[in-house]
């Protein structure tokens, strides 16, 4: 879950840079986006 969340936020900071936004917006969707994937990771663990 620490995974996904850190990869989320790092790939969103270097793709702010890449692209040169003033504000993180990159960095705020991938990390929301890391958030549901790492819960929909947990709650299809927890059904098995």
């Amino acid at each position: 879950m620490a995974v996904v969340i850190t990869a989320g936020v790092f790939g969103g900071k270097y793709a702010d840079e890449y692209f040169g936004f003033s504000f993180p917006v990159l960095t705020v969707i991938l990390s929301l986006l890391s958030v549901v994937v790492a819960i929909y990771i947990v709650i299809k663990d927890l059904l098995k």
